[in-house]
């Protein structure tokens, strides 16, 4: 969550929760719903089944691994801005490729959308000016809002929408400086918009799975423009003088080899969390066949007398 390419939903589906954890958010939102509508008696009984014994400590475990790791995360973008870049942009990029995986794009539709949605996104990208120095209130919950979404996405990251928003180093640094009203409105902003948006996202990626992870892909490889290391990075606040991360430059001989390797490296890092969320949903899907297993053809072979059932045992 705190790490923009590594997909919150991605990590999900590894640890084997991902099903439990969309169930969860939608019987909440649904909770939320009915109270919204004023029927506290509906509300109780949806809460009630919430699967809580996943969702509570999933929410604190999420809670203290950012507040723990979000110091080292700013450190090394003040220090080593375009190697974090690097590493940013492949954990992206081969997030792009784990989510294209996941569908049919080799039409004239997909294809299109993906070419569209990421020369939309790289255009627009080039109109920030740098990262946001001070939100106000309600750009935090916006942005909170919209990252969120990125939870029940295998293969899209909540960081990167941050980054694509310009607000990537104004969470960490609420989060660094320990400013409990910013986060509270974070967190108001966060399940607001996922309460509103599971449903929809649900629906989407059931109804026109196709169309929505192509122009999900697209606004991936369109945010890469962000991602491109050089000349500042992702875009750092220094002082109250913000440097823009949509900045487009070509190394010299001494700049491109730290960030390409971090790239290298965080690519194979995704593909490889990829390949084993793969495994374990194939185990999963195929359990093995025990031993004592008695097949269809074992079935056949089985004298009918051992079959038959008096009416008596029938009735017992």
């Amino acid at each position: 969550d705190v790490v923009p390419g590594v997909s919150g939903g991605t990590i999900a589906v590894l640890l084997g929760i991902y099903e439990r954890l969309l169930k969860a958010i939608n019987g909440v939102a649904t909770a939320l719903a009915w109270l919204l509508r004023g029927n506290q008696r509906v509300f109780r009984e949806k809460i009630r089944v919430v699967d809580w014994s996943m969702f509570l400590p999933l929410l604190f475990g999420i809670a203290i691994t950012i507040v723990s790791s979000a110091s080292f995360i700013e450190t090394q973008l003040t220090k080593r801005p375009e190697t974090v870049a690097g590493l940013f942009c492949g954990l992206v990029m081969a997030s792009a490729v784990t989510a294209m995986k996941s569908f049919d794009w080799r039409n004239v539709r997909c294809s299109t959308l993906i070419a569209a949605s990421s020369t939309a996104t790289f255009a627009l990208l080039g109109l920030q000016t740098g990262p946001v120095a001070e939100p106000s209130l309600l750009m935090i919950a916006g942005a909170a809002a919209v990252a969120i979404c990125a939870m029940i996405l295998p293969g899209i990251s909540g960081a990167l929408l941050l980054l694509m928003l310009g607000m990537y180093e104004a969470v960490i640094h609420i989060i660094i400086d320990g400013r409990y009203s910013d986060m509270m409105v974070f967190a108001l902003g966060a399940g607001v918009g996922l309460a509103l948006s599971s449903s929809v996202l649900c629906w989407l990626l059931e109804h026109a799975h196709n169309t929505t992870m192509a122009i999900l892909v697209g606004l991936i490889l369109g945010s890469l423009r962000v991602l491109w290391p050089w000349p500042n990075g992702i875009g750092l606040l220094d002082g109250d003088k913000p440097h823009s991360g949509t900045a487009l430059h070509w190394p010299n001989a001494q700049e491109w080899l730290a960030p390409t390797t971090a790239a290298a490296i965080g690519f194979i890092v995704v593909l490889t969390l990829t390949h084993l969320s793969n495994r374990l949903k194939q185990t999963d899907t195929n359990p093995p066949i025990r031993k004592n297993h008695i097949t269809p053809n074992q079935n056949k072979t089985t004298p009918q007398h051992e079959n038959k059932t008096t009416p008596q045992q029938n009735d017992n």
